[in-house]
């Protein structure tokens, strides 16, 4: 196989060349190890090198769907025995994982062949991928402005044709964020759909949820026919499936009635390319059939946002004092961010009333926006309230919280909510601004129904194709 031709397939793509026997897994790992070892330098979004591990597993990969294509796991739950989930941390560096966790042991059953673990800010607590232990990862349309994040180096080496495919978690929108600025496929999948096993059942109050961030759409729901599936013990319970994810995209979506919004759930008014992708976007739907009006959940914006930071200030606390408690270590503001300090601190400020409070006010908000979605089948909105942000915007050493998410206050207005409530959204690239950057536009949908909202990103896929606008940095 020529070096132009790997990535043009996604991952469904390569497995059909190593089921036909074109190319072997062996060669697929060592392509992908050229283009992280030619794009990284540039990039930053593989931190983790795993080549040795990844050419033994390409000599004896899984026979699944995606057998021998290449992945990288996220440093953020990426657990694979024996090498180190750092989260973006000095404090929790170094330590090697005991065992895989749930979600990479069913990625290995798919397939795919893990080469390495990709760039996160620390311990995720951003919508950009900057820290001060790995540095920023790099947008690979413009290298001036950021991946978004978490999932930051893993939409960047998807985007530059790294790999198809790669590991991605959302506690806030940190898949649908990624995708959307790097111009990829990011679905959130329903609470409970994956597991976070084999140890944790529930992360920060059920607000962290497993996927992939991907360039196809048969991609991301055939991984999803992969990895989703209850596991003993688990909290959560996601609605079962009809059918394989992979089926319902090729069964055309019914007409659709479908709400769009084009400012933030406060009425304040969202960057003009972000309006514009969303009219376009609007229009797309009705010519092809979908009902479509303007409307939106009505919510106390002040309470979503007042109970997500304590569940996240929260469950900072938790990871930082357990990993203390594992290992003998004693927190530092030495060993972290000055952002990261901050929010430790006002989580171990936290009562259990407040905690309390904050997970009920969550719930009430769940239904509000449960009764919303009785009424559509979906709900457009951009992904981000504006295109992607240039990097340093934020200051990661800023000790206070507030002074430090100040400048991104309005340019993450939707993607949180979905995680409060747990239903399934999913970022689609579907517009660029003028100046080349992506600008990702969002389907929420009811709770369990990945099958409609994987129909219309097949539908829109179709009818505005893409797969062949290609960064600066791709190949």
């Amino acid at each position: 196989m020529g070096i132009s031709e790997y990535a043009s397939f996604d991952g469904l793509g390569l497995a059909a060349l190593v089921k036909s026997g074109e190319v072997s897994p062996v060669e697929l790992a060592e392509e992908a190890i050229s283009r992280i070892e030619k794009h990284n330098p540039a990039l930053n979004a593989v931190v983790t090198p795993m080549y040795e591990q990844g050419r033994a597993a390409a000599r004896t990969p899984a026979d699944g769907p995606f057998k021998g294509v290449p992945f990288l796991l996220k440093d953020i739950m990426g657990d694979y025995e024996g090498v180190p989930t750092q989260s973006g941390s000095r404090f929790t560096s170094g330590i090697p994982a005991l065992r895989d966790s749930t979600l990479t042991a069913r990625f290995k059953k798919s397939g795919v062949v893990i080469l390495g673990k990709t760039n996160v800010p620390e311990f995720g607590l951003l919508p950009t991928t900057e820290s001060a232990f790995y540095g920023p990862a790099r947008n690979p349309w413009n290298t001036d402005y950021s991946t978004g994040g978490s999932s930051g180096g893993s939409a960047a080496a998807v985007a530059a044709g790294i790999v198809p495919i790669a590991h991605a978690n959302d506690g806030g929108g940190s898949i649908r964020i990624p995708a959307a600025c790097c111009g990829l496929v990011g679905l959130k999948p329903t609470r409970g759909r994956n597991p976070l096993g084999p140890d944790l059942g529930d992360m920060m109050g059920g607000l962290i949820h497993e996927h992939i961030v991907s360039r196809t759409v048969r991609d991301t729901a055939a991984m999803l026919d992969c990895t989703h599936g209850h596991e003993v013990g688990d909290p959560y319970y996601a609605p079962p499936v009809e059918r394989p994810f992979l089926d319902e995209i090729a069964r055309k979506p019914a007409r659709l009635r479908i709400a769009f919004s084009v400012t933030n759930l406060d009425g304040r008014k969202l960057d003009p390319e972000c309006v514009k992708g969303v009219e376009a976007t609007a229009k797309l739907l009705r010519d092809l059939g979908h009902e479509v009006e303007e409307a939106a959940p009505q919510l106390p914006m002040e309470m979503l946002s007042g109970a997500f930071m304590g569940l996240w200030a929260a469950g900072l606390a938790l990871q930082i004092d357990a990993h203390a408690m594992m290992t003998g270590r004693t927190p530092n503001d030495n060993e972290m961010e000055g952002l990261t300090w901050g929010l430790y601190r006002a989580g171990k400020e936290i009562t259990a009333v407040q905690y309390q409070m904050a997970i009920a006010q969550i719930q009430i908000m769940s239904r509000q926006v449960a009764r919303f979605m009785e009424r559509y089948d979906a709900w457009l909105t951009p992904t981000l309230g504006a295109p992607p942000l240039k990097l340093g915007t934020v200051d990661i050493h800023e000790r206070d919280p507030q002074k430090a998410f100040a400048p991104i206050i309005d340019y993450v207005p939707f993607t949180a909510l979905e995680n409060a409530t747990g239903q399934p959204a999913i970022s689609l690239p579907l517009h660029w601004s003028a100046d080349g950057l992506p600008v990702g536009m969002m389907f929420a949908g009811r709770f369990g129904e990945e099958a409609i909202l994987l129909r219309l990103a097949a539908q829109l896929e179709e009818a505005q194709p893409w797969k062949d606008r290609h960064p600066k940095i791709w190949n």
